[in-house]
């Protein structure tokens, strides 16, 4: 397994990888059929990421093919620029072999090394196992926005997370 930088020419993979994991699992923001960006789009956002200083998308890679990613969107104004919005997805069946701990770990030395302050998430309340990750890896709850997200037909809450990296 290999953890890395996402690159201009994984547009069309980190598409499909997305649109994998909105069909997989409830979880992530879109629905399966709400994804509708073009491959064009995509590599456009990735270059725009990779232009940034506060921004970086790292890919899990298994044998050619992308399985994980976690993304980290820095704010755009100087008062939030070292706050960096985190969004992971690994596939179904890539779950519980430490790639989101892989993933994680990479994330933060790349925050240290641009000397930036606060990792943040959400995650949905019935998510246990994505609770669970983020705690293990350093994150507290902050918080509970109520009936934030309209889930399979139920509202449901999400619980806001932080690390300071001190």
């Amino acid at each position: 397994m290999i953890i890395r930088q996402i690159r201009e020419d994984d547009a069309e993979a980190f598409l499909a990888l997305c649109r994998q994991l909105d069909r997989e699992t409830a979880f992530m923001l879109l629905e399966p059929d709400e994804r509708n960006t073009t491959v064009e789009q995509q590599r456009e956002r990735i270059l725009s990421v990779l232009a940034t200083d506060n921004q970086m998308i790292f890919v899990a890679e298994h044998e050619g093919r992308l399985v994980g990613y976690l993304a980290g969107f820095g704010g755009n104004y100087r008062r939030n620029h070292d706050n960096i919005h985190i969004v992971i997805g690994i596939l179904q069946a890539f779950t519980g072999q430490s790639i989101g701990r892989r993933l994680f770990e990479t994330v933060e030395a790349w925050a240290r090394e641009r000397r930036l302050h606060r990792l943040e998430l959400t995650v949905m309340a019935h998510n246990a196992r994505g609770k669970a990750l983020y705690t293990k890896m350093g994150f507290e709850v902050e918080g509970v926005k109520r009936e934030s997200l309209y889930v399979d037909g139920a509202w449901v809450d999400e619980i806001c997370m932080a690390k300071l990296l001190k």
